[in-house]
């Protein structure tokens, strides 16, 4: 007889396992957590930057491209509508004469005053930061207190140094035969150099002495031991060295120089040659609060601006053209 032999249990499939999750890494956790870190802490800048630069900005390309439409009677009939005028505000400034003239007078300001301003900054920091007196303080912080001195105040107290009949320099020249008008037509603009480079030199000389204590002492120890004199340590050692920082300053100097405004609208009352459009600030100026015409005003801002940009990239790479070189 044939015997079954009944069938053996089978062993349970096992079952599949699920897949891990891939494993990050520590490096790629340490970044991610420092990315977010960055965004925490450049969150607060990047909402200010597009609050006070970007947005103000982009409202002054919106209005430069518009134009106020106005009905009835010599305009003054219903409500004003704004409508899209393109590049005609762009085109109304640039063919205004006396748009173009404030440009060409700020810009032989800048070739003249800013030069200057950079030379005695420099000058100045060399000698204070080489000299071992006590009084190197006391006039460090004279030279740069004009600095502390609003813009507005300062032409006000340069305005009756500059007034026939007030001013004690017009009146010492008179005393020694010379006769001198600073408002004239030929000299109200270096008057305001005046202005600018007594307002603006110690604040550039503070710049340059941070860049010179910054070098390592060791480098002017190794030039006296080569036999260097100050002059040959102030021109081979020390000017190279603060380059980076005469840099900055002729950049800074070349945007304020374009933004010239304050000195002008101040002196303005006191000098019948500076009009309305002495400088492109001033002129946009006017013609948004005066002539009722902020679309112009808007095209002037956003040209003045882009000559900015220009002026200043090309410094730089100018600068940086002069490095590669050396």
């Amino acid at each position: 007889m044939s015997r079954t032999v009944p069938d053996r249990p089978r062993a349970p499939r096992a079952q599949a396992r699920p897949a891990r999750p891939p494993r990050v890494r520590p490096a790629a956790r340490a970044r991610s957590r420092h990315t977010r870190a960055a965004a925490v802490l450049l969150a607060p800048f990047l909402g200010l930057f597009a609050l006070c630069f970007l947005a103000p900005l982009a409202y002054a390309v919106y209005e430069s491209l518009h134009r106020t439409h106005r009905t009835g009677p010599l305009g003054l009939g219903g409500h004003p509508t704004e409508t899209f005028a393109g590049l005609d505000n762009y085109a109304r400034a640039l063919g205004d004469p006396t748009f173009l003239a404030g440009f060409g007078r700020v810009l032989l300001f800048g070739a003249v005053q800013i030069p200057l301003m950079i030379a005695l900054a420099t000058a100045l920091a060399l000698l204070l930061e080489s000299a071992s007196a006590r009084g190197v303080p006391f006039f460090r912080t004279a030279f740069f207190l004009p600095y502390g001195v609003p813009g507005v105040i300062a032409s006000l107290l340069w305005g009756f140094l500059y007034v026939p009949g007030i001013s004690p320099l017009v009146e010492i020249a008179g005393q020694l035969g010379v006769h001198v008008d600073f408002l004239a037509r030929d000299t109200v603009l270096w008057s305001l150099a005046n202005i600018v480079t007594w307002q603006f030199t110690g604040y550039n000389m503070l710049v340059l002495i941070a860049q010179l204590k910054a070098v390592p002492p060791e480098l002017y120890e190794a030039a006296r031991i080569d036999g260097a004199n100050a002059w040959q340590l102030a021109r081979h050692v020390k000017l190279p060295l603060i380059r980076p920082a005469l840099v900055l300053t002729g950049l800074f100097s070349i945007i304020g120089t374009l933004q010239l405004f304050a000195e002008p609208m101040v002196l303005r009352p006191l000098a019948a040659t500076i009009d309305s459009g002495y400088t492109p600030n001033l002129h946009a100026y006017s013609a948004a609060f005066t002539g009722d015409n902020p679309h112009t005003a808007a095209a002037e801002a956003v040209l003045l601006a882009l000559v900015a940009c220009v002026l200043s990239f090309g410094f730089l790479r100018l600068a940086g053209r002069g490095t590669d070189r050396g």
